[in-house]
C-alpha cells in the first residue's frame, strides 16, 4: 500500500517569507550602516587634508610676504604692500585673503618659523586652531595649547573652552623656570613625551558638579563619579578610571582609597584622595602608604611609580613646601566648586606664581652661598717650618 505523498503545510509558507524579509531588511540596514562608516570616515579624511593644505599654504603666504618686508626694512612699505596684495588676491582668489587675514598668515610665519613643527601640527589643527593661538605674546604658553590640542585632538571650542579656563596657568609647567619648561614642551613636541608637570593642574574647577561648599567627602566622590565623563575633561583625556573606595588591607586592617585611576601617557597608576577641609601634614602619610602598597601589588611590568593626588578645599604653601611632597610622587591641589570670575582666579594664580618664583630665587641664593660657606669653614692647612740653624744639634 502506497504512503500519500508529503504535502508543505501553507500555514508556514508566509512565515518563511516573512523571516526571509526581515533578514534581508537587517542585511540591507548592516550594508547601510558599513557604507555610512567609510563615507563619514573619506569625509573626516579628506577635510583634515584640506585643512592641513591650507594651513601649509597660509604659512608658506605669510613667509613670503615677511620675508619681502623684512628685504625693505621699512614699516610704511609693509603696511602698503600687504594692502595691496590683498586687493589683488580677493580679486582673483576670494575673501579669504583679505588685509587682515594677510597680517595673521604674516603672524603665523613669525611666530612659527619652523615649517616642520606646522606641517605636524597641522595634521590636526586647522586654521581656527591657529587663529586662537595667534593672540598669545608667551611663547611658551602659545607651545603649551599648540601641543595638548595636538595631542589630546582638541576641537577650536575645547582650545577655547581650555584657553578661557587658565589651563596653561593652572598647570604645573608655568610655575616652572622658563628653561625646565621648554624642555619638557620640546618633548611632548619631538618624543610625545608627557611629564606630571603637563598632566597635574591647581586648582581643579569642578562648578559642573553643582555641590554646595558644605557637601561631605562621601557627596563629593559620589558626584566625581556621577559626572565622571566631566570630571575626565577637567583631569584630561589620558586618565582612565579604574576603581572608587579600592580596599587596601596591610596587616589585617583594610583601608579605601577614594580613587584610582590610570594614565596612558605616564604609563603610571593615579591615587586620588578627597580632602573636605585643608590640607594636612598627615594627608601624606597616608598618601604614602596607599602608593607604597599599589607600587608593590598593583604596579605592572613596564609601568613607573604610582602618582598621588591629594585634592583638597585649601591648603598651606608653607606646609606643602616642608613636606617636599614632589619627592615621593605626590600632588597637592585645591578644587573649586564654583568658578570664580576670570579675574579673581587670574589673581590667585599670579599669586601662587610669585610664591613659586620667590622659592626659586630662594633656592639659588642658598645654592650660590653653600660652596662659599663650606670654603670659609675649611681649616687651614698647616705648614711645617723649618727649624733655625742655631737651635740644630750637632754632634
Amino acid at each position: 500500500m502506497k504512503e500519500p505523498p508529503l504535502t508543505q503545510d501553507r500555514s508556514i509558507a508566509p512565515t518563511k517569507r516573512l523571516m526571509s524579509t526581515q533578514t534581508r531588511a537587517e542585511e540591507h540596514s548592516d550594508l547601510v550602516a558599513d557604507l555610512r562608516v567609510l563615507i563619514e570616515r573619506a569625509r573626516k579624511r579628506v577635510a583634515q587634508a584640506i585643512d592641513s593644505g591650507m594651513v601649509g599654504l597660509y604659512w608658506q603666504v605669510g613667509a613670503r610676504v615677511h620675508q619681502e618686508i623684512l628685504g625693505h626694512q621699512r614699516a610704511q612699505y609693509g603696511e602698503q604692500i600687504v594692502a595691496t596684495l590683498s586687493r589683488q588676491l580677493v580679486r582673483d582668489y576670494g575673501s579669504g585673503f583679505h588685509e587682515k587675514n594677510l597680517h595673521r598668515m604674516i603672524q603665523l610665519a613669525v611666530l612659527f618659523p619652523d615649517a616642520k613643527i606646522v606641517v605636524t601640527l597641522s595634521r590636526q589643527l586647522s586654521w581656527s586652531h591657529f587663529l586662537v593661538l595667534l593672540p598669545m605674546q608667551d611663547e611658551l604658553r602659545r607651545q603649551f595649547y599648540a601641543e595638548l590640542c595636538r595631542v589630546e585632538r582638541w576641537s577650536v571650542r575645547t582650545l577655547r573652552d581650555k584657553v578661557n579656563g587658565l589651563l596653561y596657568e593652572r598647570t604645573a609647567i608655568s610655575r616652572r623656570p622658563a628653561l625646565l619648561a621648554r624642555v619638557e614642551l620640546d618633548g611632548l613636541r619631538n618624543e610625545d613625551r608627557m611629564t606630571p608637570d603637563l598632566v597635574f593642574r591647581d586648582p581643579y574647577v569642578l562648578d559642573f558638579l553643582q555641590l554646595p561648599n558644605t557637601c561631605s567627602e562621601r557627596e563629593l566622590e559620589a558626584a566625581l563619579l556621577r559626572e565622571l565623563e566631566s570630571f575626565l575633561l577637567e583631569l584630561g583625556t589620558d586618565f582612565a578610571f579604574l576603581a572608587r573606595q579600592k580596599r587596601i588591607t596591610i596587616d589585617g586592617r583594610d583601608y579605601y582609597l577614594d580613587l584610582l585611576f590610570f594614565h596612558r601617557r605616564l604609563r603610571r597608576l593615579v591615587a586620588i584622595e578627597l580632602k573636605i577641609g585643608e590640607f594636612q601634614a598627615s594627608d601624606k602619610g597616608q598618601m604614602e602608604l596607599y602608593l607604597r602598597w599599589l607600587a608593590t601589588y598593583e604596579q605592572a611590568v613596564g609601568e613607573d611609580p604610582p602618582l598621588g593626588l591629594i585634592l583638597c578645599a585649601g591648603k598651606s604653601s608653607e606646609h606643602v613646601e616642608l613636606l617636599q611632597l614632589e619627592q615621593s610622587g605626590i600632588r597637592v591641589a585645591e578644587y573649586l566648586l564654583d568658578v570664580p570670575p576670570p579675574e579673581v582666579l587670574r589673581a590667585k594664580l599670579h599669586q601662587m606664581l610669585n610664591r613659586t618664583q620667590e622659592q626659586l630665587s630662594v633656592a639659588s641664593q642658598d645654592a650660590i652661598e653653600q660652596p662659599k660657606m663650606a670654603s670659609r669653614k675649611q681649616p687651614k692647612k698647616l705648614t711645617p717650618t723649618k727649624m733655625p740653624a742655631a737651635h740644630k744639634r750637632t754632634r
